[in-house]
């Protein structure tokens, strides 16, 4: 088929999916990407599902795939940092994911260069063709909220400084949250546009029940290939300029910057510990430090570090040994999540959570929830966050303009 007609038929496949109560829609937008065996999967209905809260959700989860030897699709929510480290907070929660959701689809759709392949299921092709499509653009007028002042934030980013100078911390992500209440919004075409304003290697459309993941995430969390793991912290934004002279002026600035280096750096050193507790002796290495990518809204600086999975170590044991990603907590990890349990003022939930699949061969591609809306239909309450590594050698200043940056997709959708 033509890219126009691979274009069509993913968006009437995805609102065919999306009248099940589950879908899981993983759409790459064409980029090229050597550690990815798919350029959509569309999962929708349900066999089987796995609904664990914090506790022993990755033993359930591993127990599921044990029992479960197919195709299956879930998120993992940060909370489960509670399982992982001996540390917990109760926040007000909103939105109401599970901690932890995995399902066996009835039906998958597969589409890798230009052509669909029918993986699992009758699904009736037929019947996808024909579903109608709109080019409807919705124009929200949203009240859209925020719970830092900047001037809250400036002083938050501050007092994160004093902790880094005595030494609590090298680096700590730190997020703020927009929020929206009373909010009717299309789920489908809200990700539509979100994707035609952002489109992004790792971006999906994810619903469960009446919940809702409209995601625009450039960023893997940890992958599986045979027995290698790979990993893709970003850490390093800069915007993008419509001159071009001045745009590459802006990416040859973020690929030199000492600063964006250090912060890099960090989360590098703070993956290839994780990997260690999973990898064959001395396979963990750094296949690419400090790559310059450039997406829509900004460049980024993504650096990817592998290992071979020890045979030792069940996959789903590596995950919960890298979980949550480094770049979404800091360095080091456990100190770091403690501070943004001080200093945030919400539950991050989904929100710098993963989802994504895992094959009949334990194969497995997983993203990192940012640049992401989060929906509650039943109780219209609407979410995204946006956050930042705070070093030493941070302005505060620049990181909340780095943070409003990172929101400009959104924020250019929902108040269209």
């Amino acid at each position: 088929m033509t890219k126009e007609q691979i274009s069509i038929f993913k968006e009437k496949a995805l609102k065919y999916a999306s009248n099940f109560e589950v879908c899981c829609y993983l759409d790459s937008h064409q980029y090229q990407d050597k550690y990815g065996k798919h350029d959509c999967l569309i999962a929708f209905g349900k066999e089987k599902e796995l609904i664990a809260p914090v506790g022993n959700a990755f033993s359930l989860l591993k127990t599921f795939v044990k029992q479960n030897k197919d195709w299956m699709f879930g998120l993992l929510t940060y909370d489960l940092k509670n399982e992982v480290e001996d540390i917990q907070l109760l926040r007000e929660d909103r939105l109401g994911f599970p901690d932890l959701f995995f399902f066996v689809p009835k039906y998958l759709i597969s589409i890798k260069d230009d052509e669909f392949k029918i993986v699992k299921g009758e699904v009736d092709i037929e019947k996808i063709w024909n579903t109608p499509i709109t080019d409807e653009v919705r124009r929200y007028k949203l009240n859209i909220q925020n719970n830092f002042t900047k001037e809250a934030y400036l002083d938050h980013i501050e007092k994160i400084k004093q902790h880094i100078k005595r030494g609590d911390v090298y680096e700590m992500n730190f997020c703020q949250e927009f929020f929206a209440e009373n909010v009717e919004i299309d789920p489908l075409i809200t990700y539509k546009q979100l994707t035609e304003v952002s489109p992004t290697p790792f971006s999906g459309f994810f619903k469960i029940g009446n919940k809702y993941i409209l995601s625009a995430t450039p960023e893997r969390f940890l992958s599986k290939r045979g027995e290698i793991l790979t990993s893709q912290p970003i850490k390093g934004t800069a915007k993008r300029s419509k001159d071009l002279t001045e745009d590459l002026a802006i990416k040859n600035a973020l690929k030199n910057s000492k600063k964006e280096q250090s912060e890099n750096v960090m989360i590098v050193d703070l993956v290839r510990n994780d990997l260690t507790k999973s990898a064959v002796k001395g396979s963990v290495k750094v296949d690419e430090l400090f790559g310059i990518y450039t997406f829509p809204q900004v460049h980024q600086m993504i650096s990817s570090i592998s290992c071979e999975l020890s045979p030792n170590i069940h996959f789903i044991d590596a995950i919960k040994n890298t979980f949550p990603m480094g770049s979404m907590t800091g360095a080091p990890k456990l100190r770091a999540m403690q501070l943004i349990d001080q200093y945030e003022r919400s539950k991050r939930g989904a929100y710098s959570g993963s989802f994504g699949y895992i094959n009949p061969d334990g194969d497995f591609d997983f993203n990192v929830i940012i640049r992401s809306i989060l929906y509650n239909e039943e109780n219209q309450y609407l979410s995204f966050q946006v956050g930042g590594a705070i070093t030493y050698q941070s302005d505060a200043e620049k990181e909340y303009e780095e943070c409003l940056l990172k929101a400009s997709a959104i924020m250019s959708v929902l108040k269209n």
